[in-house]
């Protein structure tokens, strides 16, 4: 089946800006959407960022609408999430998903997702 797998994650200064990757591989490529999400110590699992992927339509969450940039590389398989203006709060692992149609496009809740990577970690300084 498909793999996903994150990249780009690491330390960044206040302000700075980063670019996670999330390459999918596998014999097939079943997704309608992809998407990002970021889990904090101590917190629970928070939505980032949503893209169709023949369309390239988006959706962000408030806390992260204007600072970052979900994208995709078609012909590439691969997820993007450009982070731009990163803030303290915006620490934490961040994991790329995906799913099928039918899954609910624009309902953004983790558990609409049915394929996972294993996370990249980022890290701010201040």
């Amino acid at each position: 089946q498909v793999h996903l797998l994150e990249s780009g994650g690491g330390l960044v200064q206040a302000g700075g800006s980063l670019r996670l990757s999330c390459a999918a591989s596998g014999r097939s490529f079943p997704f309608s959407n992809m998407g990002w999400f970021r889990q904090a110590p101590g917190k629970e699992r928070e939505f980032v960022a949503d893209i169709s992927w023949s369309g390239g339509s988006t959706f962000y969450a408030d806390s992260v609408k204007d600072r970052f940039a979900i994208s995709r590389d078609y012909g590439k398989r691969t997820l993007y999430l450009h982070m731009n203006i990163v803030k303290p709060e915006d620490a934490a692992g961040y994991d790329c998903a995906g799913k099928g149609p039918g899954a609910g496009a624009t309902d953004y809740r983790a558990a609409t997702y049915s394929d996972w990577g294993q996370g990249t970690e980022v890290t701010v300084s201040s």
